[in-house]
């Protein structure tokens, strides 16, 4: 098997008593599917496990010496019972580290908020020795990575995000190409239309980001997808949308 004709694989850990219980209803487990199908890697296996730091590091070394990657949801807030990092650090045979930068990203989310950061939110900082940060746009605090190890928040949310900020950086079978388009388009009026041209079209997703500039808002739209045919076809039918929802767009984004 040739470099380019290889499968890459990915494992997804699902971490959380309230998982098991029935009192949450998993989101993440489609959102990552399709997610990695987009970077041209398979997800292969789906665990779930409670909070238990043996039942999560025993997980973590089995997951992580199969599949290329290990990604885990769940278990890394400030509360008491969120070990994630702590498993994996025994998983990984390294002491758990106060991360500086997610340090100062939680000092500067927090130092204009109630009680600033607290010994609780502190936890957030905490990342196995060797790991790096994994922005995360909407709550400051940041997903973690250590080597193929992934570890996103479980709020479904919180988890798009940093997903998104993962986009196009991990190795895969197949390169990742994308096509943008913007314009001077409030999130809210083409919600509908983002959601339905990506479900007509397998194999892709579509990013938006907002902006305020000039005194307006505004948006663009970024296609991604490993082939070039339903990339196309997804454009175009974006495209052919906000035409006929009355929208100026502008190919390459603004």
């Amino acid at each position: 098997m040739s470099a380019t004709d290889r499968i890459w694989t990915a494992a997804l850990l699902v971490i959380g008593d309230e998982i098991l219980s029935g009192r949450t209803h998993d989101k993440n487990i489609a959102q990552v599917a399709s997610w990695l199908q987009v970077q041209g890697i398979r997800l292969t296996e789906v665990r779930v496990v409670s909070d238990g730091m043996d039942a999560i590091a025993q997980a973590v070394n089995a997951l992580r010496s199969t599949y290329d990657y290990l990604f885990t949801t769940g278990g890394i807030g400030p509360t008491h019972d969120d070990i994630t990092v702590d498993a994996v650090a025994q998983a990984l045979g390294v002491p758990v580290v106060i991360h500086p930068e997610a340090r100062a990203i939680l000092e500067d989310y927090y130092k204009h908020r109630e009680g600033g950061l607290t010994d609780a939110r502190l936890r957030m900082a905490r990342v196995p020795e060797g790991a790096e940060l994994i922005p995360n746009r909407m709550s400051g605090a940041p997903g973690i990575r250590h080597g193929s190890i992934f570890m996103m928040a479980g709020v479904p949310t919180i988890c798009a995000q940093m997903l998104d900020a993962l986009t196009g950086t991990l190795e895969g079978g197949v390169p990742l190409i994308s096509e943008t388009v913007g314009g001077w388009i409030k999130e809210s009026e083409v919600a509908d239309l983002l959601r339905a041209v990506e479900a007509a079209h397998e194999g892709v997703q579509i990013g938006s980001y907002p902006f305020f500039r000039e005194g307006r808002i505004g948006a663009n739209f970024v296609i991604r997808s490993t082939s070039r045919d339903t990339l196309d076809a997804c454009m175009a039918a974006l495209c052919e949308g906000l035409t006929e929802l009355g929208l100026d767009y502008t190919p390459g984004g603004i």
